[in-house]
């Protein structure tokens, strides 16, 4: 498993650079800081499974109701004609379809929370069709890559840090993002269809994903027709908007089948905690190397090492000082943000360098924490190529966010 060894450089890596910077540099304090750094992150992953344990109650026991209602169902043969293509294994009309469509719009609509609970149900449910418990499924991989591309219509959380940061115009990200986050769920698709042989050319995947194309382009031509300042209060509130309405759907469409409603939610919502309990240790895992390897200096050395050789061949290395969360994102999403932050504080929120970090941060997702948490979740031990597939493109969208910074604002 390829997550393994990785785990494994992370913390080799991070013991040789701190030995470096004690030998050659005399910080002595150095194995401390870095073990400190071990521990708190173990505590944090903690805290973030307690966390988690509220937000898959909830959002479990919401599609329990939907599922025992018949929701999931029609929401499942809804999306089929598209899925079916690009899912080929999963069996017509499986609740599995549904739980995707959920989770992905969720991400849609950049509500991170409500995404990860819709994202366990959807593995839990494809891990019961999974011929080998233990190894990834094709159609798990594909769940996996599109989710770590994160394709995101409303950047809520970005726009409200630029906002409290004191940029001028908060939402003159939103353009960059947008295309730059298209980029990488496009180069995901791509890559996991070649590699399952999906052929791509097909009538209803060519319409789904011209519709999709010219779904983007219209809500970005009506966010350009709203005042600048109100671009993120109105995201805000039709995403809020459109989770609540759900919800109520769920609940209206249980009533009439007159299920009942409130065990059909305890019902989900102890699946919730018991799948909450699962995923602490490969949470923790993956949060405590993270933290032993950006602490020890690596990530520093690894910042400094691609702005000498950018600047070799010459061409502007003003981005560079964005990198941090471009390597920070696919680790840690909290990481990342704080990554983002500390460029708009220390550069402005509307300098190149601002721009430029939120452009990414809203680029991708935190790929090692999805395969950590999703696969965890449901025990798989094999991830066969799905992490390479996610880097890819978590890269094609950090990629295009640095080159879209530098049309837009440079």
């Amino acid at each position: 498993m390829i997550l393994n060894y990785i785990w494994i450089g992370f913390i080799l890596i991070a013991f040789v650079v701190a030995c470096i910077q004690c030998i050659l540099f005399g910080n002595t304090n150095i194995f401390m800081e870095v073990m400190q750094a071990a521990f708190g992150s173990a505590k944090t992953g903690f805290e973030i499974s307690l966390g988690l344990t509220g937000m898959l109650s909830l959002w479990l026991g919401i599609l329990k109701i939907g599922e025992n209602g018949g929701a999931i169902n029609k929401l499942s043969r809804m999306v089929a004609p598209f899925f079916s293509k690009i899912f080929p294994d999963i069996p017509a009309g499986h609740p599995a379809m549904g739980s995707i469509f959920m989770n992905l719009s969720a991400n849609m609509l950049g509500l991170d929370n409500a995404a990860t609970p819709l994202g366990l149900k959807a593995m839990k449910e494809l891990q019961e069709i999974n011929p080998d418990k233990e190894k990834a499924s094709n159609p798990m991989i594909m769940f996996l890559v599109l989710n770590t591309a994160g394709l995101m219509l409303v950047p809520i959380s970005i726009l409200t840090f630029r906002q409290q940061l004191g940029a001028a115009n908060p939402a003159d990200v939103f353009l960059p993002i947008l295309i730059a986050t298209f980029c990488a769920a496009l180069t995901g698709l791509i890559t996991v269809s070649i590699i399952q042989k999906i052929n791509l050319f097909q009538r209803t995947v060519m319409l789904t994903l011209g519709g999709m194309i010219s779904l983007i382009g219209g809500l970005i031509y009506l966010l350009s027709q709203l005042p600048k300042e109100d671009i993120a209060k109105y995201s805000n509130f039709a995403a809020y908007l459109i989770l609540f309405s759900i919800i109520v759907i769920f609940i209206g469409m249980a009533m009439r089948s007159k299920i009942n409603v409130y065990d059909s939610f305890i019902d989900g919502a102890k699946e919730g905690f018991q799948v909450a309990i699962k995923i602490v240790p490969y949470l923790i895992g993956i949060l405590v190397a993270i933290a032993m390897f950006r602490t020890s200096g690596a990530m520093d050395y690894l910042i400094q090492g691609v702005k000498y050789l950018v600047s070799l061949t010459g061409l502007n290395t003003d981005f560079v000082e964005a990198l941090p969360t471009a390597l920070m994102k696919p680790l840690s999403g909290s990481g990342a943000r704080g990554m983002m932050v500390d460029a708009m504080k220390i550069h402005g929120a509307d300098s190149f360098v601002g721009r430029l970090s939120c452009i990414i941060q809203g680029s991708a997702d935190t790929t090692f924490f999805i395969i950590a948490v999703y696969f965890g979740s449901v025990n798989i031990k094999n991830t066969r190529y799905a992490l390479a597939c996610g880097l890819l493109a978590d890269f094609a969208g950090i990629v295009a966010a640095i080159l879209l910074g530098y049309l837009f604002f440079h």
